[in-house]
């Protein structure tokens, strides 16, 4: 029993967040221009469990580059307006939007000359009525199954304060190093600041083969060490001909009509991107990031092959272990 409720709770849940897709529509675009032309702050408000909600948002948004803080509504009728500049943009969180004390306080906000974002579940209600922009976050139904408890409707919130943050980080070009100045005292910011040469898997553990390999050899050694993909060695055995990855093999299969004829030089991509070992983690993170790769060759000063460094070395879920 106790386990089909609680299965019955998730799914709810999940619907709540399913129904916020088609929700997304020119307000949130507008939401955003709004943020992104701040040369202030956004400060989140909001009262109960919306308080809540709003107190994590403003984390997640300060912690990729956008600065926010939470302001309580009581709090702010008695005295700490003061914090608020007129250049702030505010975003106020109320599912029914008729919160007393967020509805006394938008107006004042409002004449100082702050815009105002209201999300809320009912945007029809006094909150919207008098904000610039609205996002909407209506969901079917609460998981408390009297219906006064927020709890699909707080997690909806949640996922969008999530949604606003992420594209608010992609138009800023946030990238790991800025992550990682925000994050001195995470585990992930001790894993961003640490040199390639620390992290790269080196020796036996690089998948490699020459260059005079069949394709069937490049797979092989693809499957044996299991990294997503293979260097393709010159002559020399120092400089990269190319690198064959999971995605090559996988395509190539998909429009060849005999992948069993074709040459590893015919599959494999030539000019891999590549690191230097003197460069930071973070570093490599955002070149895996701007190419879309998991796999980098890590090359010294003359360009030689010294390592490979994968996705999950960096992230710490490989066999490398940082002890931080």
């Amino acid at each position: 029993m106790s386990i089909e409720q609680a299965r019955e709770v998730l799914r709810i849940e999940a619907e709540g967040i399913v129904a916020l897709i088609d929700q997304v529509g020119e307000n949130f675009a507008r939401a955003v221009e709004l943020i992104m032309a701040c040369p202030s702050r956004l400060v989140i408000t909001g009262i109960g469990k919306s308080g809540v909600i709003g107190q994590k948002i403003a984390a997640t948004l300060n912690s990729t580059g956008t600065p926010a803080f939470f302001l309580h509504p009581v709090e702010a009728v008695h005295g700490d307006l003061g914090i608020v500049d007129p250049r702030d943009v505010i975003l106020a969180i109320s599912y029914s939007g008729e919160t007393a004390e967020l509805n006394q306080l938008l107006p004042t906000l409002k004449k100082r000359g702050a815009k105002i974002i209201a999300m809320t579940g009912r945007p029809e209600s006094s909150m919207a009525s008098g904000a610039d922009v609205v996002l909407t976050v209506t969901v079917p139904r609460e998981a408390c199954p009297l219906g006064l408890a927020p709890t699909a409707s707080t997690t909806a919130s949640l996922a969008l304060g999530d949604a606003l943050a992420v594209v608010l980080l992609n138009r800023k070009k946030f990238d790991a190093r800025a992550f990682r100045r925000n994050h001195p005292g995470g585990s992930l910011g001790e894993r961003l600041k640490v040199r390639v040469a620390e992290v790269m898997l080196t020796g036996a553990e690089i998948p490699m083969v020459g260059v005079e390999a069949s394709l069937a050899e490049a797979v092989a050694e693809l499957n044996r060490k299991n990294l997503g993909a293979v260097l393709v060695m010159a002559a020399d055995g120092r400089e990269m001909a190319g690198i064959l990855t999971d995605g090559d093999v996988r395509r190539t299969l998909a429009g060849a009509e005999d992948f069993a004829s074709l040459s590893l030089a015919q599959v494999m991509t030539a000019g891999p991107k590549r690191i230097s070992a003197d460069l930071l983690a973070a570093d490599a993170l955002s070149i895996m990031q701007r190419y879309e790769v998991t796999v980098l060759p890590v090359t010294d000063d003359a360009r030689r092959l010294v390592g490979i460094l994968h996705l999950q070395d960096l992230l710490g879920k490989g066999e490398f272990r940082f002890l931080v």
